[in-house]
């Protein structure tokens, strides 16, 4: 494994080398860019679909085209950006979008701005009018993205869409949504799934890229299709590559139908299993997180239910009994699921994040649903499938970003043939990263936590403090409270109100519990997000505003930022990282 890092790392600073010599063209056509008017900047577009067109006719290879248009491009898009978000890319911007449109996973240290580097990738593919698509782990991050760059792609005349659980948008500056406590959440129109996919950037999460592959091909008619019918999978951008692609890969994407099961039997077998007991009874191997009946266990059932052989006479009670001993040893309420609205909603381990739609197989949803007391859906039967890794594996060109990917490289590499490369910081890392402090006790580690966040607090210090599941978080809030100190919670049940909690979390003297949720893809801002010109009435008061948040800012800085106090390791050392 050492030599192979190692070998990574050689090739990781040869391929930046080369990438820096594009790097360098950009930089030379800055200052012509710059003294474009907006109208000229803006028919940019025009000139390279031309430039495409000719190319295409005379038998060109798309890839060699873009190539040659990417620095103009690239120059185009970072020109853009300054003069419609007064975001300028830094040069380390430029060479990741770079290594993404050559097909690889970019590794970007947490804060690098990935939210803008994907703009110049996706606009060039975008350019050869067959779609690209940014794939991302939850809806809100899709619709931020969106949200976000939709005036880059606007500006220089490309319509971007995203798509979620229960809507699909377009973005339009000049049409208002519902207030949500973000203006880049709130000028979003409604459209069709057709239309969003037919746009020339879509964003997206990848349940929703493979869920709509699974329904278009089950429909009768190509009319009926709402992704692309030709040039299905042209180019990606996999946010969160680790996630999606590596710890997820195996997930199975289902469509199902209701089945004839009656759901009565559920209640009956989880009120069975209570008189079972642990190692007598069953076994449980947590790391496999199964549960087996023993010979023992067989036998008790057997005679609770007055059959001689279980496994001649009712083999499937096997199976739902011990559905129903994982439902009630391994499965947690408030960590793998959550109850709302009398429904059980899966709780995604990797981002924290509620996955609506989603049912765990094999009858253990309904085992669940049993143990909580809530209706019963029926079992359903399969339609149609794919596994996450084998729908990524269809895009003719693939490449992904994540903080953490190094780990993973030779992954990456077998599976997506797909080459890793790790980007270099804009500015030194200031960041102290300090030792872990074991407790013999939880207790004692929740009273440690509390104690150490006081202490912090009557700094100033804005606190972000990480738990693993719901149940955890849930009872940091209750140490803090004990000791009256004030603090903001977000997890998945709370999670509408995101923007507005993560808005302040950088305030002075905010404290922040949440789970994983707010580890993936938000932006804290020291000193709270920036005032935006739209919630004032004159100037004056706008700028006024700017030089409060500039004071609060610099306060925040002077004790020394954000201050993130892990309370546990995960599984998933990315996570951590």
């Amino acid at each position: 494994m050492l030599g192979f890092l190692t070998r990574i790392f050689d090739s990781n600073q040869k391929q930046l080398d080369k990438y820096q010599a594009i790097v360098e063209q950009i930089n030379v056509l800055e200052p012509s860019m710059h003294k474009l008017t907006d109208a000229k900047l803006a028919a940019q577009t025009k000139k390279f679909e031309k430039i495409i067109a000719k190319g295409r006719e005379a038998g060109t290879d798309e890839a060699q085209i873009l190539h040659e248009l990417l620095p103009e491009a690239f120059a185009t898009v970072r020109e853009t950006s300054q003069r419609v978000l007064g975001m300028r890319q830094f040069d380390v911007q430029l060479l990741a979008g770079i290594a993404l449109h050559y097909s690889s996973i970019t590794e970007q240290k947490t804060g690098e701005g990935k939210t803008l580097t994907v703009v110049g990738p996706l606009y060039l593919n975008a350019l050869l009018q067959k779609g690209a698509h940014l794939v991302t782990v939850n809806d809100y991050l899709a619709e931020l993205g969106a949200g976000w760059m939709g005036p880059i792609y606007s500006f220089l005349g490309l319509s971007t869409a995203v798509i979620s659980h229960e809507k699909s948008s377009l973005y339009d500056a000049k049409h208002s949504s519902e207030e949500r406590g973000d203006e880049r959440l709130e000028h979003f129109k409604p459209i069709t799934r057709k239309e969003a996919y037919a746009a020339d950037v879509t964003y997206g999460t990848n349940n929703e890229f493979g869920f709509d592959y699974l329904r278009d091909n089950m429909v009768q008619s190509i009319e009926q299709m709402v992704q692309r019918p030709k040039d299905t999978h042209h180019f990606a951008i996999v946010d969160e590559a680790d996630s999606i692609l590596i710890d997820e890969a195996r997930t199975p994407l289902i469509i199902s139908a209701p089945d004839s099961e009656p759901t009565k039997k559920y209640f009956e077998y989880s009120k069975m299993v209570t008189s079972l007991e642990k190692d007598a009874d069953f076994s449980i191997d947590e790391k496999a997180r199964s549960v087996t009946l023993t010979d023992l266990g067989v036998k008790r059932v057997e005679q609770k239910l007055g059959v001689k052989n279980l496994y001649e006479e009712s083999f499937d009670t096997i199976h739902h009994i011990e559905a129903a001993l994982k439902a009630k040893t391994i499965f947690t309420r408030d960590k793998d699921y959550i109850v709302r609205e009398k429904q059980v909603v899966i709780v995604d381990e990797h981002t924290g994040r509620l996955m609506f739609g989603r049912r765990y197989s094999d009858g253990l949803h309904q085992a669940i649903e049993a143990k909580e007391n809530v209706p019963i859906q029926q079992e359903s039967r399969t339609l149609a499938t794919v596994s996450i890794q084998n729908y990524f594996r269809q895009y003719k060109k693939l490449s992904g970003m994540t903080g953490t990917a190094i780990t993973e490289a030779e992954e990456f590499k077998q599976i997506y043939d797909t080459d890793v490369l790790v980007i270099p910081t804009n500015v030194t890392v200031i960041r102290e990263d300090k030792a872990d402090i074991v407790y013999k006790t939880a207790a004692a580690k929740y009273s440690a936590i509390a104690a150490e966040v006081a202490r912090i607090h009557a700094t100033g210090q804005p606190i972000l403090i990480g738990t693993r599941s719901i149940e955890h978080n849930e009872i940091v809030s209750q140490f803090l409270t004990r000791k009256k100190v004030p603090h903001q919670i977000l997890n998945a049940k709370n999670h509408e109100r995101e923007a507005f909690i993560i808005a302040d979390a950088g305030k002075v003297g905010a404290i922040t519990v949440a789970t994983n949720i707010a580890g993936r893809g938000v932006d804290i801002v020291l000193g709270g997000s920036k005032p935006e010109q739209k919630d004032f009435k004159t100037p004056a008061q706008y700028k006024k505003a700017v030089e409060n948040w500039k004071k609060a800012h610099n306060e925040v800085v002077a004790v020394h930022g954000l201050y993130i106090l892990g309370t546990e390791r995960h599984e998933s050392r990315r996570i951590d990282n």
